[in-house]
């Protein structure tokens, strides 16, 4: 079990240094633009078959157009997954159940930020309802299938806001009080004990499938750029951005978390740069307050309730 600075063997990783990945099959949330995009062409390109769930379906396909036109043999799918209503996740997962991919590894990288307070279908705040729930769900619907899998994995996307993050468990929809920012790190948040409590329970359950976290630092994505918050926005997709990685470096340690041997369930990795905000991927520390258990136990019983899945997995 590894919680902290854990040893790695390629300190310089690059994509170019990933295994040869026929006939494994990816399922990449958020494909079609930014780190999933750049997650998904990476993977396409060492011969992996690549489900993309997005929202947008034409914005999938162009996005699988831009890869083939790279590299005509790659086998990607496009089906329609909005993280914030329940019912397109269940749908996504009868079509891949129905279907004849059977998933090895899932990625949930897709993720929404500082939006002004708007309900999902379900009435859950968009942010806590996109980035975390609704990953929440996919991965308890797909659990079963990827532990038959090849190297199965899971690898949640979290941020390094995560750190600044708590759970508003007496608010979860800001009702009463809501800060887009405050809301955007509590998702984060999630995400990252989500990681944390799922190795706990597949350890206690002794199940093939690993539970690993990434964080892409700062990267310049349309995550800050497309925010309707307007400090967001403006910091972050437009003073700071001449500082901030492309996504094909960001998008590092969600590949090195989905393909490298020898990883083990539980690790987190981010950018080796100062401030883990640049750089090729390294194992990093979670905030003390994501490995809680009481914490982790009170988002799962939550998120079980709120989303109607429930894992076939023993409480660790």
């Amino acid at each position: 079990m590894c919680t902290t600075m854990c040893h790695m063997r390629d300190p310089d990783w690059t994509p170019a240094q990933m295994s040869d990945q026929t006939g494994r099959v990816f399922v990449v949330t958020g494909a079609n633009s930014g780190l999933g995009l750049s997650t998904t062409r990476a993977l396409a390109r060492k011969g992996a078959r690549v489900i993309l769930g997005v929202r947008d379906e034409a914005k999938g396909h162009r996005a699988v157009s831009a890869i083939t036109a790279e590299q005509p043999d790659a086998r990607l799918e496009v089906s329609h997954l909005d993280l914030a209503d329940l019912d397109s996740v269940r749908a996504f997962a009868d079509r891949l159940r129905s279907g004849d991919a059977r998933p090895d590894v899932l990625i949930n990288n897709a993720g929404i930020m500082a939006p002004p307070r708007t309900l999902s279908a379900q009435g859950h705040e968009l942010q806590f309802a996109t980035n975390h729930l609704g990953h929440f769900a996919i991965t308890g619907l797909l659990l079963d299938l990827l532990a038959a899998g090849n190297e199965p994995r899971v690898v949640t996307v979290t941020s390094i806001d995560h750190r600044q993050g708590r759970l508003f468990h007496d608010d979860l929809t800001g009702e009463h009080k809501y800060s887009p920012k405050g809301f955007y790190n509590q998702s984060k948040f999630a995400n990252a004990v989500f990681g944390w409590e799922l190795h706990r329970r597949l350890t206690a359950a002794d199940s093939p499938v690993r539970s690993l976290l990434a964080h892409p630092g700062y990267t310049a994505t349309n995550l800050q750029t497309s925010s309707p918050e307007g400090m967001v926005k403006l910091l972050f997709g437009h003073l700071l951005a001449p500082l901030a990685q492309a996504p094909g470096r960001g998008s590092l340690p969600q590949l090195y978390a989905a393909t490298a041997p020898g990883v083990e369930g539980g690790q987190f990795f981010g950018p080796r740069g100062i401030a883990e905000l640049r750089g090729a991927p390294k194992p990093v520390r979670l905030a003390p307050a994501a490995l809680d258990a009481g914490t982790g136990r009170l988002l799962w019983e939550l998120s079980e309730r709120l989303s109607g899945v429930r894992f076939p997995l023993p409480a660790a």
